[in-house]
């Protein structure tokens, strides 16, 4: 019994300087057990935290495989007789592996991620809060069943909404469509919402390796020239607003929709894709006609993640389109 902590390196566990000639910045050198160490008040969680060191990298550095891998290495530690599973990792790419580990996870027990926007060498830093207030969550029983979620400035996010809204501050995280889902007080927790539950999807990594998804956001005055889809299998565009594209795109998407699933979503970080507002060529209504699947709520980094999913689990064009009616 106790909670299983996977580290994957991120400014969490950076202490100490590189040498002078990569200009003495931090790099990252603490392992689960300097973490754990550093955090006043974890022995009042109740149970002991199980470090394993993964890999001490940046969090540009993570791939599917390696989320993959991790999600069946806690996976392991629940079948084990884990209460439940906290993850260390750099804030980068967080709200992308958050989803993708939320899409895998098949257990009641919590899957808890969470990471650092100040680094220990600095006034404040909020690694050892933030790792605090995960491990309460861990073994919170009303955090069960919520798959994986995301833990930082006491505030609990649904991996399905959050976002990293800020490059530097430490209320970086936010869910902009529906507000974090419980917070954490003198080591209670509390829970007020949720994303329902669904069936987690089964992959394996090879295919997850085999699969391409291209992403392309659209800007002012863009050119379909510059859309590239070559060696893909699937795609999502990052539309204006609701949906909407410049109406050369319209056609050059239709094509392309023809030959794979192409997903549209919003750049806009927060709202949906509408369905039937606008008609316009460009527009969300021309381009669902033109074959395209409607991304929901789902931001296009997510949207990527969901499509890249679907496919490495053999779904074809109306696989995908299902799952994203689902979860989108």
């Amino acid at each position: 019994m106790g909670v299983a902590l996977f580290t994957l390196g991120g400014t969490i566990a950076m202490a100490g300087h590189g040498p002078a000639r990569d200009g003495g910045t931090v790099v990252a050198r603490l392992t689960g057990a300097d973490l754990t160490a550093a955090v006043p008040g974890l022995a009042e969680v109740g149970v002991p935290l199980e470090a394993q060191d993964i890999e001490a990298v940046p969090s540009a550095q993570l791939t599917f495989a390696r989320i993959h891998d991790l999600v069946r290495r806690a996976s392991d530690a629940v079948r084990a007789g884990a209460d439940g599973v906290v993850v260390t990792q750099g804030t980068d790419t967080l709200e992308e592996t958050a989803f993708l580990a939320d899409l895998l996870w098949p257990h009641d027990e919590p899957f808890v991620m969470t990471g650092a926007m100040r680094n220990p060498t600095l006034a404040g830093p909020d690694g050892p809060a933030n790792l605090l207030a995960a491990a309460h969550v861990a073994v919170a029983p009303g955090a069960r069943g919520l798959g994986a979620v995301v833990v930082l400035n006491d505030e609990i996010h649904a991996a399905r909404w959050v976002r990293k809204t800020h490059s530097a501050s430490t209320r970086a995280f936010t869910s902009p469509n529906a507000g974090p889902i419980g917070s954490v007080h003198e080591g209670r927790v509390v829970v007020h919402g949720g994303v329902p539950r669904r069936k987690p999807v089964e992959v394996d990594a090879a295919a997850l390796a085999d699969v391409r998804v291209g992403l392309h956001t659209v800007v002012l005055d863009d050119d379909p020239s510059t859309l590239n889809a070559d060696g893909c299998d699937g795609f999502v565009v990052a539309g204006f607003g609701v949906g909407h594209v410049p109406a050369p795109f319209a056609p050059v998407l239709g094509d392309l929709a023809e030959r794979m699933p192409v997903v549209l979503a919003s750049r806009t970080g927060a709202g949906p894709v509408l369905r039937s507002t606008y008609g316009a060529a460009g527009s969300e209504t021309d381009l669902q006609r033109r074959g395209l699947i409607n991304g929901g709520m789902l931001d296009p980094y997510k949207a990527r993640v969901l499509l890249r999913v679907t496919l490495a689990a053999g779904a074809d064009r109306d696989g995908v389109a299902a799952a994203f009616a689902e979860r989108a």
